[in-house]
């Protein structure tokens, strides 16, 4: 691809021609320091930008990012290049490498991390990596790495084209997102009730009459009465009087096939409830692979719960395997639908529930027990189909938004492409 770019191209450099340094970042030590600035790991960086979320504190003073210096992963996760657009102080992780443009060469930070992002410079960074199993890039193969030189106006325009591209796409996000946001809000006015507003009190008195068999005191939290109180006022059941819990153990010794079709936690995605599975070579089954589930079953979550990693399994998901960290809900009463189930499952009513009745603070986990005593609003069938309908609506209309956003980010990433080196590639 290098070759091509200098054919097509009068006017090339190198990373190395382009940049003062490149230089990888330090280990960085999860303990919290008042003196510390954020640090950066590779799993923050995105195209183009950083994310700013859970980030950690580092104290190394001679590893500090300045504006337009250029970020990538320099071992596992690799080919994502991000730009650091902020004057405040920050480090990074040994795990990346930084690219710090020459001063004349900083206006083309932008115009370098797209190019560096895109088929084209990603192809030049894989064939200079290492590695077999893990990947790994080093600062000389990132440096031999060919870039054209367009001129200021032509590499602004495509650069400009593509954070329109970008900012479309987040925007279609954003929507999708609302949509399923605003669930919990259509539920409850449909069912005629109301969340409390947030009332977690550090100190709060219960009378003895009123503790049962738990006595913990995150349980009695006024937040949770309160949502007790308010389910009181509309028809309720238990999980438990509504469900049963599938026992179907898979066991991997009677498996026939090479491979079986496993479901693990990070296989629900929590904010859409949505599945999918991996095919996993038979003789390397993990230990929690062992309940057997099929179309129908709705699985929840007994780690962390309150996440809504929660799915309802259409038929593609016949005959597969899930872990031992879900619980499988097979069983459901005539008069509860199950689309409406999994639907207010995955709402705040039923996740502060969840939440209450779990075990751990930094990992809350809940047992099966636990899971069906949890308290459930039953209207009748009519209400359960315009709440399950409304739902269905939302996350189809989310999910054709989040097909948008990536379809349109593809054709401006290959249109990109197509002006560099034109159709034919």
């Amino acid at each position: 691809m290098a070759s091509v770019i200098e054919a097509r191209y009068p006017n090339t450099q190198t990373i190395a021609a382009f940049c003062e340094f490149i230089d990888s970042g330090k280990t960085i030590s999860p303990r919290l320091s008042e003196n510390g600035i954020p640090a950066y790991e590779v799993g923050h960086i995105l195209p183009r930008e950083l994310k700013d979320t859970d980030l950690l504190v580092s104290n190394d003073s001679d590893k500090v990012l300045q504006r337009h210096d250029l970020l990538t992963g320099g071992v596992g996760t690799i080919g994502v290049f991000a730009e650091y657009n902020s004057d405040l102080p920050a480090s990074f992780s040994n795990n990346i490498l930084r690219i710090r443009p020459k001063e004349h060469e900083k206006h083309r930070a932008a115009f370098v991390a797209e190019y560096l992002n895109s088929n084209i410079g990603n192809t030049q960074l894989v064939r200079g990596s290492r590695g077999s199993l893990q990947k790994f890039v080093t600062q000389k193969s990132l440096g031999e790495i060919v870039i054209p030189m367009l001129g200021r106006q032509q590499e602004n325009q495509l650069v400009a084209e593509m954070d329109a591209a970008r900012a479309q796409r987040k925007a279609q996000l954003a929507e999708a997102d609302a949509l399923l946001a605003g669930i919990d809000g259509f539920v409850l006015d449909t069912l005629g009730l109301s969340l409390p507003r947030s009332d977690f009190h550090q100190v709060f008195g219960i009378s003895a009459s009123n503790v049962q068999k738990r006595l913990d005191p995150h349980f009695h939290s006024p937040q949770f009465v309160r949502i007790q109180e308010i389910l009181s006022q509309t028809q309720c059941e238990t999980l438990n009087s509504i469900v049963t819990f599938s026992k179907e153990i898979w066991k991997s010794e009677n498996h026939k096939n090479s491979t079986f079709k496993y479901i693990e936690i990070s296989s629900v995605n929590p904010k859409t409830g949505e599945a999918y599975f991996n095919d996993v070579p038979t003789d390397k089954a993990p230990s929690r692979a062992r309940m057997k589930v099929q179309s129908g079953d709705i699985i929840v979550s007994l780690t962390r719960p309150h996440h809504g990693s929660i799915a309802y399994l259409g038929s593609e998901f016949a005959d597969c395997v899930a872990s031992t960290g879900f619980a499988v809900i097979r069983d459901i009463a005539t008069h509860v639908r199950r689309d409406y189930l999994w639907g207010i499952l995955r709402t705040q009513l039923s996740l502060s529930q969840m939440i209450q009745r779990s075990s751990g603070s930094s990992y809350p986990a809940i047992i099966e027990p636990e899971l069906g005593n949890i308290t459930v609003p039953i209207p009748n069938m009519e209400i359960q189909e315009v709440i399950a309908s409304e739902i269905k609506y939302r996350h189809n209309k989310a999910q054709g938004l989040r097909a948008d956003a990536e379809t349109s980010l593809q054709e401006a990433k290959q249109q990109f492409q197509e002006k560099l080196l034109g159709a034919e590639y």
